[in-house]
């Protein structure tokens, strides 16, 4: 496919309701438009994401979202050459809001349907931002997901290892709750960590003292906690407690993933790619200091590094609509039998890190 396309893409896999317009051919397109819209007051209370209050809001807020994308790229649905949307993995009611209201507009304007997988979106994304060249070193690191990828075509992906239990933005969101800080907890932790000493407690680094590049991060949480209900003065914690135990922490997760990434660099290099690149993606990629970490590890190894812009580090319907993008340039179109999918492994070769059950693996 060399035409220049136009595609809407639609995101609803957590609590992030997407859409965005993105135009032009693989390896060369830019946005036109993405609009998202935030559910953080709507789950404040709780702590966390609840499924169902963010499956809801989904439903109420994708249309407007749509309708919002076209009119800020100054087009019409007729003007749209393919509808994309997160086909999973994801909150299967948030998932499932996202796919019916793209089956919607894909029958009412005869437009090709493209089912996109939500890790596929932030892998392909330094294609949509740079126009990278395969294959690629991607950390996928986010509030659900943490796993190396060698991306080496748009449906192709090898899995060199990943969590084998809380991905690194999950263990940032509990960490807040512990520590009382609002969510979402990321940034949260970052902030209070700007204020406190790193050096102060001796939080483990799970896992390296194991070969590979499978991570773990429940243990250092856990550690958190004990640590914390030793420093607790009655039903209190001082401030700068507070602080020095999110510095501690935020500088444990990103030793262990820098030191990954070593790892993982070390056998994607063994290839030779012609220019070695270690992009990162994901929530988790916004925090600077886990961002200078993995920067240091790639410039070491005589690699590239690159990460996304901010805003395109977390959810968001742009990297969707690009990864549409790149299925359609394959042939790679849907009916509309698409299926929403609460769990979508983009190595299906590998076994899975976080267990199936009936319904397959997770990721």
């Amino acid at each position: 496919m060399t035409e220049a396309r136009v595609i809407l893409g639609l995101e609803s896999s957590c609590d992030d309701t997407a859409a965005a317009v993105v135009t032009g051919v693989p390896g060369d397109a830019r946005i036109l438009s993405s609009v998202v819209a935030g559910q953080t007051d709507l789950h404040a209370a709780f702590g966390g994401v609840v499924p169902e209050i963010a499956a809801r809001a989904h439903a109420e807020k994708l249309d407007t979202c749509v309708a919002a994308a076209l009119d800020e790229a100054g087009l019409r649905l007729s003007d749209v050459d393919a509808v994309a949307v997160t086909a999973g993995p994801g909150l299967i009611g948030g998932v499932l809001s996202g796919v019916m209201c793209a089956k919607g507009l894909a029958a009412g304007a005869g437009l090709p349907l493209i089912g996109v997988n939500h890790l596929a979106g932030h892998a392909l994304t330094p294609r949509l931002t740079d126009g990278a060249a395969f294959p690629f070193l991607m950390l996928l690191v986010s509030g659900g997901h943490c796993q190396f990828l060698i991306v080496r075509g748009p449906e192709d992906y090898a899995r060199l290892g990943g969590t084998i239990d809380d991905a690194p933005g999950e263990a940032f969101d509990k960490t807040a709750r512990l520590l009382a800080l609002p969510q979402p907890g990321g940034p949260a932790v970052e902030a209070e960590a700007e204020h406190g000493d790193p050096a102060r407690f001796a939080f483990p680094r799970p896992l390296l003292d194991r070969p590979g590049c499978d991570m773990s991060f429940s243990g250092l949480k856990t550690a958190l906690l004990r640590t914390r209900d030793g420093l607790m003065d009655g039903n209190r914690l001082r401030r700068r407690d507070r602080a020095d135990m999110c510095a501690g922490f935020q500088r444990a997760v990103a030793e262990v993933l820098a030191e990954k990434t070593r790892r993982a660099l070390a056998i994607y290099m063994h290839d030779a790619p012609d220019v070695p690149l270690l992009a990162v993606a994901g929530g988790v990629a916004a925090n600077k200091a886990i961002r200078a970490a993995l920067e240091e590890v790639a410039h070491e190894a005589g690699a590239n590094f690159l990460a996304p812009p901010l805003r395109l580090c977390t959810d968001n319907a742009a990297m969707i609509a690009y990864a549409g993008l790149e299925r359609l340039a394959l042939g790679h179109v849907d009916g509309m039998e698409l299926m929403a999918r609460p769990r979508w492994p983009l190595d299906r070769s590998q076994p899975a890190l976080l267990g199936g059950g009936k319904k397959g693996a997770k990721a």
